[in-house]
């Protein structure tokens, strides 16, 4: 049932060629991922084989290569439909030979995995962006793990002259040495699970200069409400007092999920004060129930529970923010 579901929304089909009789056959899975009509196409290896991208095709055993007994098990191709719909697909064949090694049929299998090449590659673009961002204005998020250990960009040891590696291990070999031992004491005292840290500290890049960095640092909750280490912000802070906004780092969920969970019930009653509603008003813009409302408000709700995001997410549609601030105070305004 679960095969036929998936071949009836074309995302799966199979194929055969039985070699000693020439017979091919195609699910109508198939078809439907080819966007062919069966009612007025024969099924066809070399029919399908011309549908694929020129640069992808030799990817696939070609007819001559399958009838000699050669197949390819695997490949991720593009497919051309007739409408010139561009798709992915992710190939598996296999041949079938007689005991003295004659090829006697072929088979395979293909899936659509269109959706799931673009986000790899939305990833990838993402993530080049994320790299190239730190080159240009040396702004990025980071995370940090349960052990202490820091995940940075590989850019960092670039602009920095500093091997990943130790920097990934002491991130404060990065600042200058006469505040480097204010700042490490400053953040390793406030890397316990509800402690927020936000400081600015002089780091030296590889070419000499000497730049101001804002570094926030948030604890990270999953739904069940369990510790899973730290998301942060670095951004430098110019000499005039200017920074780059928090906005202009590359989006990040983790970062943004943990600076939500950040917002408490004194914030939200401020908040709704703002905006002068009740807190039926926040249940039915965030789609929760009153009782849940009340239980974020009394701070009885998980840190990491998915109705927090959706109370802030509601209020951020009505205008309003949720400032962090240098002292480590979460301000609360309306634009």
């Amino acid at each position: 049932m679960f095969l036929r579901a998936i071949e009836d929304g074309g995302f799966v089909g199979n194929w055969s060629w039985l070699l000693t009789s020439d017979e091919q056959r195609w699910s109508l899975g198939f078809f439907r991922l080819l966007g062919l009509d069966p009612s007025i196409v024969t099924a066809g290896y070399d029919l399908f084989i011309s549908l694929l991208h020129p640069d992808d095709r030799e990817r696939l055993a070609s007819p001559h290569e399958i009838l000699r007994g050669h197949i390819w098990p695997s490949a991720t191709v593009r497919l051309i439909r007739p409408s010139g719909e561009l798709r992915v697909l992710s190939v598996l064949s296999e041949l079938r030979v007689s005991p003295e090694g004659r090829p006697l049929a072929a088979s395979g299998v293909a899936l659509d995995v269109t959706d799931r090449e673009r986000l790899r590659q939305a990833l990838i673009a993402e993530n080049r962006r994320r790299q190239s961002l730190y080159l240009t204005t040396y702004a990025t998020t980071y995370a940090v793990g349960t052990n202490g250990t820091h995940e940075f960009p590989s850019e960092m040891a670039q602009v920095h002259g500093l091997a990943l590696q130790e920097i990934s291990q002491n991130p404060f070999v990065m600042i200058i040495p006469e505040e480097r031992v204010g700042f490490r004491d400053r953040a390793i005292g406030s890397l316990t699970p509800h402690v927020r840290f936000q400081g600015t500290a002089r780091e030296r890049l590889a070419n000499g200069e000497i730049w101001q960095f804002r570094i926030i640092g948030v604890p990270l909750w999953d739904e069940a409400g369990r510790y899973r280490g730290r998301a942060g912000i670095k951004y430098p802070v110019h000499a005039s007092g200017s920074a780059v906004h928090a906005t202009d780092v590359p989006a990040d969920k983790q970062i943004r999920r943990a600076l939500e969970q950040t917002v408490r019930g004194e914030h939200l009653r401020a908040a709704r004060g703002l905006l002068d509603w009740s807190r039926g008003t926040l249940a039915e813009a965030s789609g929760l129930s009153l009782s849940t409302v009340r239980r974020l408000e009394e701070d009885a709700e998980r840190l990491g529970a998915r109705s927090r995001h959706k109370a802030v997410d509601a209020l951020r549609r009505a205008g309003i923010r949720f400032l962090a601030m240098d002292n480590g105070i979460l301000a609360v305004a309306r634009t």
